[in-house]
Formats: structure tokens, C-alpha cells, sequence
């Protein structure tokens, strides 16, 4: 697995710290998790908005 560097807020490192000491999981993990769950959102809103931009082309064409 690869390693990265990342630089964040002292406070928002707190409070990373302490949700993945409440849900008994690593820095890393919930980190990852937290990565997954914007990537997938990131994918919905892409293939919405691809939808909706071949709609208007739709339109305009015909």
C-alpha cells in the first residue's frame, strides 16, 4: 500500500483524531472511508450532470 503526505489544520486533525477513537478505527482508516464516500459522491454527480448535459444536446439537435 502507498504512502502519502498530507497537511491539515492542528483542529482538524483533533477532531479526526477523536471520531476514529470513538469508532475504535485508525487515523487511516476512516480517512480512507471518508475518501471512498467523496469519490462516490463525486461519481453520482458526474454521471447526473453528464445526463443532464446529453439531454440538452438532445434538445438542441432535434
Amino acid at each position: 500500500m502507498a504512502k502519502i503526505l498530507i497537511s491539515m489544520p492542528d483542529k482538524f486533525l483533533e477532531s479526526i483524531d477523536k471520531l476514529a477513537t470513538d469508532e475504535q478505527r485508525t487515523r487511516s482508516e476512516l480517512i480512507r472511508e471518508a475518501l471512498r464516500s467523496y469519490l462516490r459522491s463525486a461519481h453520482t454527480i458526474n454521471s447526473k450532470r453528464a445526463l443532464k448535459n446529453a439531454d440538452i444536446l438532445d434538445d438542441l439537435l432535434n
